[in-house]
C-alpha cells in the first residue's frame, strides 16, 4: 500500500504547520546540475548532512520530493532523547564494548550538537531542557528501575520517584513511578527544521522542493534524476527514510527491507491554563513510558498538551484517531478529559528491525540514513555530522554505526506488515499484563 495520500492527509491539521510561518517554496529542480555531493531529503538529517558538507567547502545540492521537513522531521513529538530506542544491547553484542561506549557518548553529543545548531545559527524552536520517564505498572516499574541505574552508571544523574512523591515530577493517576533527567528535552521540531533549512542554504547549499527523485545511476559520477533535471555529484547522500522508496523505489531497493514504516499520531489540545500545566508536569519537560507501544507527550510554548501514541504498522490510520487519542489523555491527565482537541495529524517514521540506527555505504560514495526508530530528533543531527566526515575523508566515527549489522524484515513487501501487525498485538496484550 502507497503511502504518499495517507501521509499528506495526515498532516493537514497539524499544530506544527499551523503554528510556523513557512517560507515561499524552494523552485522544483528544472536543470541539469553538476556539485560534489546530492542529498535526498530535506528532513533532520538530510539538512543536517548538508551543512556539515557546506561547511567544509563542499557544493551541495538537497532534492526534497514535498517541503522543507514534511515527512517525519516536522511531524514528530520534537522529544530529543539520549541514547538508542535499540538501547545498548545490539551495540555492545555486535561491537564490543569499546566502540559501544562511542556509540552511547556520540548519543550525547547529538543533543549537543541540536543546542549548538540553535546558538549557533540563531534558531527559535521553542527548545526545553528535562524528560520524565514514567511507568504505569509493577513490573514496568521495575524494568525503569534497571533502565534508569543504566543511564546513572553512565553518568546521567536521575530524579527517581514514586508514591507519594510521583506528582513532583508529573501528577498522573494512571503512573506508579517516574525518573527525570536533564540531558534529554523537547523542541518545536519544524521550527527546528526550517532553521537547519535557512543554515544550510546560507552556507551555499542548493534546496530543491517537489522533486522526488526517482532514479540514481550510480558510479565514479552519480546521477540523480527528477521530473524535470538532473544532480551530477561524486558523493550522494540517502536522507529519505521510509519514503524514498514510494517516489523512487529503484533508487536504493537493497536497503528498503530493512526499515518498516510506522505510523505514530499526535493531538494538540486548545491552549490551558500555565498554573494547570505547571501542575501537571513540573518544569515542563517531555515525558515518555515504557510500554512497547507508547505514549509521549509534552507541552508546548502556548501551553497546549501534545500527546502522542496510538501506531499503527497497517499504514492505515486508525479508526476515531482523535476521540481515541482524547480517551488515552484523559487516562494520563483527568482534569483534561473534556478539554477540546484543536489538531490532530500524524505520519509515518522508520524502524529497524532491532530498533539500532541503520546508516552505511552503497559502493565507495552514496551514503545512507536511516531506521532512527523514534530517536530521531536528535541522532538525525549526529547522523548528518558523521556522513560529512566521511566524505571528508574521517569515517572512523561513521563506521561505528556502519559496521552494526541489520536483518530484512520478514516476508517481504506482502507479507512482512501483516506479522508485524500481530506482533504489535502481542506486545499490545503484553503492556497490559
Amino acid at each position: 500500500m502507497s503511502l504518499i495520500g495517507s501521509d499528506t492527509q495526515l498532516n493537514q491539521k497539524s499544530y506544527y504547520e499551523a503554528s510556523v510561518q513557512r517560507p515561499a517554496a524552494c523552485p522544483a529542480l528544472s536543470e541539469s546540475l553538476t556539485v560534489d555531493v546530492v542529498v535526498v531529503g530535506a528532513g533532520f538529517s538530510g539538512l543536517s548532512a548538508a551543512l556539515e558538507l557546506a561547511q567544509r567547502g563542499l557544493s551541495v545540492v538537497v532534492l526534497e520530493a514535498d517541503r522543507i521537513g514534511s515527512g517525519a522531521s516536522g511531524r514528530n513529538g520534537g522529544q530529543a532523547i539520549v541514547g538508542f530506542a535499540s538501547g545498548q544491547d545490539p551495540f555492545e553484542e555486535q561491537l564490543g564494548a569499546a566502540d559501544a561506549q562511542r556509540a552511547w557518548d556520540m548519543s550525547l553529543e547529538a543533543i549537543d550538537l541540536i543546542d549548538a545548531r540553535i546558538a549557533q545559527h540563531g534558531i527559535d524552536c521553542d527548545r526545553v531542557d528535562g524528560y520524565v520517564y514514567v511507568a504505569d505498572s509493577a513490573r514496568k516499574q521495575r524494568a525503569l528501575r534497571e533502565e534508569m541505574d543504566g543511564l546513572q552508571r553512565r553518568g546521567i544523574p536521575v530524579d527517581w520517584a514514586e508514591g507519594a512523591d510521583l506528582p513532583r515530577l508529573i501528577n498522573s493517576p494512571r503512573y506508579v513511578a517516574a525518573a527525570r533527567e536533564q540531558r534529554s528535552g523537547h523542541l518545536h521540531p519544524l521550527k527546528y527544521a526550517l532553521g537547519l533549512a535557512r543554515a544550510a542554504q546560507a552556507a551555499g547549499v542548493r534546496i530543491f522542493e517537489h522533486s522526488p527523485v526517482t532514479a540514481l545511476q550510480r558510479g565514479a559520477t552519480l546521477v540523480a534524476s527528477t521530473a524535470q533535471g538532473q544532480v551530477k555529484a561524486r558523493f550522494g547522500v540517502l536522507a529519505g527514510n521510509c519514503m524514498l522508496p514510494e517516489h523512487g523505489p529503484a533508487v536504493a531497493p537493497e536497503i528498503a527491507p530493512r526499515i518498516m514504516p510506522v505510523g505514530t499520531y499526535i493531538v494538540g489540545t486548545a491552549p490551558l491554563d500555565p498554573e494547570l500545566c505547571a501542575r501537571l508536569i513540573p518544569r515542563n519537560a517531555a515525558v515518555c513510558d515504557n510500554n512497547f507501544v507508547l505514549d509521549y507527550f509534552r507541552f508546548s510554548a502556548d501551553h497546549r498538551l501534545l500527546f502522542g501514541g496510538r501506531v499503527s504498522y497497517t499504514t492505515r490510520t486508525p479508526a476515531n484517531l482523535s476521540a481515541v487519542m482524547a480517551q488515552r489523555m484523559g487516562e494520563v491527565f483527568p482534569a483534561l478529559t473534556r478539554t477540546p482537541i484543536d489538531f490532530v495529524w500524524g505520519g509515518f517514521v522508520d524502524i529497524s528491525m532491532n530498533r539500532a540506527p541503520d546508516f552505511g555505504r552503497l559502493g565507495d560514495n552514496v551514503y545512507y540514513l536511516q531506521g532512527f526508530s523514534g530517536h530521531g530528533v536528535a541522532l538525525t543531527g549526529l547522523a548528518g555530522q558523521l556522513v560529512a566526515e566521511a566524505v571528508a575523508g574521517q569515517a572512523g566515527r561513521f563506521d561505528v554505526f556502519a559496521r552494526l549489522q541489520h536483518r530484512r524484515f520478514p516476508g517481504g513487501p506482502l507479507l512482512r506488515t501483516p506479522s508485524l501487525a500481530l506482533g504489535m498485538l502481542w506486545h499490545r496484550l503484553r503492556d497490559v499484563l
